[in-house]
């Protein structure tokens, strides 16, 4: 099994952009998260974020809100979850990124909740809440269980703050790029470009811009402003939670193809569609 950091790499070399498109476990069930889990490797993913619902999501706007909401009404619970991906993971390239607040995690316990995580096969791990300052012994513990912390940089952080987190953060450094929660944007802020020039002069690590992207138009212009790679949430809940049952899984699937196609380069497509 790959890392993060290994299969960012590999899409580096041959210079892809990567989607990771992101779903709330357990809406509107967990037997159709393990599909569209499935589905979403299947049509383009590289990676897949996969959210804990929570109660009291502050990093996360109405649409997974709402969704965080329905999954834990219908009594969705992390044990699950994770009982869900030991059964599912085996069958997916895209490794699995859990997005977790930092309160569940300290409830069970850093070396247990990460142990948990890593029989499932989770590989990595956002943690929206968890501060730069208190991150380290996370950070260290789940490198134990070669499991990668993936650390967030605000669009009102201060240069020597994308300094020291790009420094900590593994697997990929998580940009934000808006102020404020998740959600579906008409138009992404114009400072994310020179967000990402002033990390790349502080690091070599991958670049994943995130928060606000909604349509292939919007990708594609993160991928021109030099990201490495394009992360998608609200638009993949809103078409699970929206579209009729029949439907939502190829709503999904859709979707995904077409932030896949617009992201990457005319000759990859033509190599991929001739293997």
């Amino acid at each position: 099994m790959n890392s993060i950091s290994a299969d960012f790499q590999t899409l580096r070399d041959r210079q892809e952009c990567a989607l990771i498109p992101f779903i709330t476990a357990g809406d509107p069930n967990l037997e159709t998260t393990a599909e569209a889990l499935r589905i979403l490797d299947r049509n383009g993913a590289d990676f897949i974020e996969l959210g804990i619902p929570y109660s009291d999501p502050l990093a996360d706007g109405p649409v997974i809100q709402a969704a965080a909401t329905r999954a834990l009404q219908k009594g969705t619970k992390l044990e699950q979850v994770l009982e869900m991906l030991h059964i599912v993971i085996p069958s997916l390239k895209a490794p699995i990124i859990l997005f977790t607040y930092y309160n569940p995690i300290l409830h069970r316990g850093i070396k247990s909740f990460l142990a948990q995580i890593a029989v499932a096969g989770v590989q990595g791990l956002v943690v929206p809440d968890l501060p730069l300052e208190e991150a380290a012994e996370l950070i260290q513990t789940a490198a134990s269980f070669g499991i990668e912390v993936i650390l967030l940089v605000a669009p009102t952080s201060s240069q020597d703050r994308i300094a020291a987190i790009a420094n900590q953060s593994q697997g990929f450094i998580y940009l934000v790029s808006v102020t404020g929660t998740t959600g579906i944007r008409s138009q992404l802020q114009n400072r994310v470009k020179h967000i990402i020039t002033d990390l790349r002069s502080v690091t070599d690590k991958p670049i994943g811009v995130g928060f606000g992207i909604s349509t292939p138009e919007q990708a594609h212009q993160v991928k021109e402003w030099g990201a490495d790679a394009v992360i998608v949430g609200s638009a993949f809940v809103k078409r699970l939670a929206e579209s009729p049952p029949i439907q939502r899984l190829e709503a999904v699937a859709q979707l995904c193809r077409e932030l896949k196609a617009i992201i990457t380069p005319a000759s990859l497509q033509q190599i991929g569609s001739a293997k």
